[in-house]
């Protein structure tokens, strides 16, 4: 008998790489060789997932009968959540099928998910299948469900899954982290200059809830803010501001500099210009004024301004519904463009904007960026498409002009792109360090730590439509059943100003689509059936062959 040589190929092979791979098998460990890194968990997520300190339960409702594209959301889902739980033992997970266990549909609604119906093509018969692609997170009595599907317009279903699977890891790990914190941060809604009424705010206020501790801000003597209100601001880790129509004074505007340099975060939603659709619709015809909050310079010292200037996009834009004709004494309605409304649609990569449907603004106006602050990074969120018009107030605002959308109205001018909202981060420094007015305040600050802030250039951004009394979801329309995306630009936009953890960087994770060509596979399928068929009993009869050939020469 022939000895086994451990110098040779084969013996080399046995003894270094066998074991290795039993190594590698047992121990767990996985190498990660995709180019985008797209198995390997962030630095974040690793922190967030080891500060958890109780048992903590994933419920993903994605099991069952589905097609290929869900089955790949569900093995990408799977595979993070195990990763999940070998970072931390206390995550656990498993997959329902709703379908199976026999949930009800009122049920699940009930817990904030909403059914995905799907067309289901089997030897040529069409039907529907009904999913629920959520997953719910358990953590100490309570409970949140997420989407695991991106709701974007205007993209294909490929797309959906990728930008999906892209966004996997943020859906979960942030959730996970607001779930699991011990404290949650506050934010206060200021309320003191004529800014939304609590039923035009509701929406956001529910967003806010979700995550935050979100509550008014009312001045103590319920005239403006003063050195009495401290406590309370200082209990507030952000500050919302949204359409104030009542100017702030010089005391205020000092504390609110003040909250800034103590770290404290702020999102602006501003209107330089009085103009409402429903005084619009009634007259037909209207004459938007100036709107001045006395912020021209607070908002100069950080390298912006707020236009008093109407802009006008004739290229993106969302559309109004209005009675345009009637038929046996019924009004027809009829969708025309309203330029004064201009979509705001992400074309970078910035994580506030990324993968979220167009968001609707209504007459809103400009930012310039003044640029030369130093220590301050102005990052351009949203803007206006190249075919942009500016009206200038006070100048009429009439219906007709939906008639002749690119036509120029009085004092009216063509522009280049205009921008809608700015996010502002860095060290930010005092209007005020140089001024008299610091003597005034208490442990005055000249610079600020490392901070942030939005500013919007419109009032109405964050504002949910009424019906009857009753509030509408935020970014609806009900006229032209369309929904923006300005939920969750708001939402985004939150979690960018109180993200201590650098969670937003994982929305800008880009996965490349390495997609079969769908019709070469529909085009070639039988040949490739056949070959697959085939080729296996041709490589065997070859071998076959080759080793009756041998086996004769060497013993024939």
């Amino acid at each position: 008998m022939k000895k086994f040589n451990i110098k040779s190929p084969l013996g080399i092979f046995l003894i270094a790489v066998v074991p290795l791979v039993i190594l590698l098998a047992y121990s767990g460990i996985r190498l990660d060789l995709t180019k985008e890194k797209r198995y390997t968990l962030s630095e974040s997520t690793v922190k967030v997932l080891e500060s958890v300190k109780k048992p903590l339960t994933v419920d993903v409702y994605l099991e069952g009968d589905f097609p290929a594209s869900f089955k790949q959301l569900q093995s990408e889902t799977r595979f993070m959540l195990e990763e999940f739980r070998k970072i931390n033992p206390k995550i656990d997970f498993k997959f329902i099928d709703p379908i199976k266990t026999k949930m009800s549909q009122d049920t699940l609604m009930a817990m904030g998910m909403q059914p995905s119906v799907l067309p289901d093509v089997k030897d040529g018969k069409i039907s529907q299948i009904t999913l629920f692609p959520y997953a719910v997170i358990k953590y100490n009595k309570r409970g949140v469900s997420i989407p695991l599907v991106v709701q974007q317009a205007g993209i294909d279903a490929d797309q959906q899954l990728t930008r999906s699977i892209e966004g996997l890891e943020y859906s979960l790990v942030s959730n996970i982290k607001n779930i699991a914190a011990d404290k949650r941060k506050k934010v206060g809604i200021l309320v003191n200059h004529d800014e939304l009424s609590p039923e035009e705010f509701h929406g956001f206020v529910q967003l806010a809830m979700e995550n935050y501790d979100a509550g008014p801000v009312i001045p103590r003597n319920q005239k403006e803010l003063t050195l009495e209100d401290l406590p309370l601001l200082k209990q507030m880790s952000a500050l919302v501001i949204a359409k104030p129509r009542k100017a702030f004074t010089d005391n205020e505007k000092v504390i609110l500099d003040q909250f800034i340099m103590n770290g404290g975060k702020t999102l602006w939603m501003i209107d330089a210009v009085n103009a409402e659709m429903d005084t619009l619709t009634r007259s037909q015809k209207v004459m938007p004024f100036p709107v001045d909050i006395n912020m021209t310079d607070f908002f100069f010292n950080y390298g912006i301004r707020i236009n008093p200037a109407l802009v006008k996009d004739v290229k993106k834009f969302a559309l109004l519904k209005l009675v345009t004709g009637e038929v046996g004494g019924n009004p027809q309605y009829t969708s025309l463009p309203w330029p004064y409304f201009p979509l705001g649609i992400a074309e970078n990569d910035n994580p506030i904007t990324k993968n979220i449907n167009p968001v609707k603004f209504e007459f809103p106006t400009s930012i310039d960026t003044l640029g030369g602050r130093k220590n301050i990074k102005t990052k351009v969120l949203f803007e206006s498409s190249e075919r942009t018009l500016l009206k200038q107030v006070p100048n009429y605002v009439d219906l007709k002009e939906i008639a002749s959308v690119d036509s120029l109205g009085q004092r009216e001018k063509p522009s280049t792109p205009k921008i809608f909202a700015v996010a502002l981060e860095g060290k930010f420094n005092s209007a005020y360090a140089s001024r008299i007015e610091r003597k005034g305040y208490p442990g005055f600050k000249s610079q600020s730590p490392e901070n942030k802030m939005i500013v919007i250039a419109d009032g109405d951004v964050g504002r949910n439509k009424m019906h009857k009394g009753e509030p509408l979801p935020m970014g609806i329309d009900r006229l032209t059943n369309q929904e923006f995306g300005n939920e969750q630009f708001l939402r985004n936009a939150l979690d960018y100003l109180l993200d201590d953890s650098n969670l937003m960087a994982l929305r800008n994770r880009n996965i490349e689509e390495r997609l079969l060509d769908r019709n070469r596979i529909t085009e070639e399928k039988a040949n490739w059936q056949w070959l697959n068929l085939l080729l296996p009993l041709v490589v065997i009869g070859l071998l076959g062959g080759l080793f009756f050939w041998m086996r004769k020469r060497k013993f024939g």
